[in-house]
């Protein structure tokens, strides 16, 4: 058994003991749910890197960070996916200069808004090459690619093709495709005129810097638009890009995604990051129809829980890991190529909204220490004192991250009342893999599969939806006593509240 809290106070005994919510005996009522696979039926692949980080682009100027030196961070990066993508990003991204030399002057970097929810330009900042070089090296020792976002909102064409020239060059193969802009939607918030400002202005702009840094790098390629929700702007790219003559090329469609917020919202509670959110099947619609019309594949490349920060005792706990597991694995049922939740160091995603992380104050308001909390408090990769840990929202990643690399098929589950979610896909060796996510903090659910040769191969728990620590369960330990075969050819498995669980099935077509 792999268990893990973020300050490594957790006795062995403890984790044993939260094995037993998954397998042992519970008061917890139990219900009855159909399910049934489909596995002469496929949907979509699910991509080896599906999985995916962001950071804001102020990440940069701190070139010790994405480093070879950082050995922390390497290690929870490969922990997390061998094959993952890393998105460089965020709100930062759009007041972040390109510093070529030491001599290099900084720009004009004009921002408008309030500061709260966004950088100041005051805030702005430089990129330089070392900080490129670095990433590279990052990149090559966890075996992760690059997508790579350049400033649309405060930037000129000829600057954004001087950043991208060399950031193609030093990148190489692990460049992705280049971002240009973050959120543009919300532009007119402290960017542009929000009485002009729409998707038609911004379609322009972009095909500028595009075209611009075409110039210099001939095979560049592209995602758009990275809005932050208004999905309708997909139907006006995906209509009027094609129609535009050699046009750049589409390398993804893509949009963010964000439950709700900011952290003082008072209903931004664990019962609202674990309920079913209708949006989420909405913009898929959209930004499927766009992928196929623009003939490219669509990602959520930044996304979490609670923006501005994520909220501390909803982000930061074990609710988090329930909701990341079934997030993921709804988008890649639903034809998305990839994930990447949005993290990073407190002090840049504090940057990215205006120098202040929310979340603090509600921590100091209950007479905390903000310091041993992780910052920002929805990341997926902590760096408290001097160790790079994985937090709750990075153990539903890793569940869900063993469907990389299958391919998605249909399940019929009715949970009836219950607040669970199912996803199977066939593996390349033939197998099914079954997950079983149930999100209800009451209930447990029991069904049957179609299979003598079941076995449970991980199980994700923890003593309570507000735990700092969780428990990830891998072989099933125990699980006999829960995965029960009965007489007419199939199993009966019962799973505990607040537990998700990975099965392998031998299932005939």
């Amino acid at each position: 058994m792999k268990s893990l809290d973020r300050r490594r106070f957790l006795a062995l005994t403890a984790a044993t003991a939260t094995s037993f919510k998954l397998f042992g005996q519970t008061a917890a009522p139990t219900t009855a749910v159909s399910l049934k696979l489909h596995p002469e039926q496929t949907g979509a692949r699910v991509p080896e890197n599906f999985v995916g980080l962001s950071y804001e682009t102020n990440q940069l100027t701190d070139p010790t960070f994405f480093s070879p030196e950082n050995a922390g961070l390497i290690a929870q990066f490969k922990a997390l996916a061998p094959h993952g993508v890393l998105r460089i990003g965020g709100n930062t991204s759009d007041i972040g200069w390109w510093k070529a030399t030491p001599e290099s002057q900084a720009p004009v970097i004009h921002v408008g808004g309030t500061g709260v929810g966004e950088p100041t330009s005051a805030l702005a900042y430089p990129i330089t090459p070392e900080a490129i070089r670095n990433l590279r090296a990052f990149l090559d020792r966890t075996g992760w690619t690059c997508i790579y976002g350049i400033n649309l909102g405060t930037n000129t064409p000829e600057r954004a093709a001087e950043e991208a020239a060399v950031v193609a060059a030093t990148l190489g193969a692990k460049l992705e495709y280049f971002q240009l802009g973050n959120e543009p939607d919300l532009f007119k918030n402290h960017l542009r005129d929000p009485k002009t400002w729409s998707v038609d202005l911004y379609l322009d702009e972009w095909l500028a810097e595009a075209n611009a840094i075409r110039a210099r790098v001939p095979h560049a390629r592209f995602g758009l638009p990275d809005v932050a929700n208004n999905a309708e702007w997909f139907s006006t790219i995906a209509t009027r890009l094609p129609a535009t003559p050699n046009h750049p090329e589409i390398a993804a469609v893509s949009h963010h995604y964000y439950i709700g917020g900011p952290p003082s919202n008072p209903n931004m509670t664990i019962q609202r990051i674990l309920t079913p959110d209708p949006r989420v099947a909405a913009v898929a619609a959209l930004v499927h129809d766009a992928g196929a019309k623009l003939d490219a594949p669509y990602r959520m490349t930044e996304g979490n829980t609670c923006y501005r920060g994520g909220k501390p005792g909803v982000s930061d706990v074990f609710a988090a890991s329930l909701w990341a597991a079934d997030y993921l694995l709804h988008l890649a049922a639903l034809g998305y190529a990839g994930v990447n939740l949005h993290g990073g160091d407190g002090k840049a995603v504090g940057n990215s909204l205006g120098g202040h992380l929310p979340g603090d104050d509600i921590v100091v308001a209950e007479h905390g220490d903000p310091s041993k909390h992780p910052h920002p408090y929805y990341t997926p990769i902590a760096h408290i004192g001097d160790e790079y840990l994985l937090e709750p929202v990075a153990y539903g990643m890793l569940f869900a991250g063993h469907f990389a690399g299958a391919t998605m098929m249909p399940v019929e589950f009715d949970p009836g009342s219950v607040n669970a979610t199912a996803y199977a896909a066939k593996r390349r060796d033939g197998k099914v893999i079954l997950a079983i996510i149930n999100k209800d903090a009451l209930a447990s659910v029991e069904t049957r599969i179609p299979s003598h040769h079941s076995v449970i191969v991980l199980a994700l728990t923890a003593p309570a939806l507000t735990s700092t620590v969780v428990a990830f369960d891998h072989g099933g330990a125990g699980g006999s006593e829960k995965v029960i075969p009965v007489t007419d050819g199939s199993v009966r498995i019962v799973l505990a509240p607040a537990t998700a669980a990975l099965y392998e099935l031998d299932v005939q077509a």
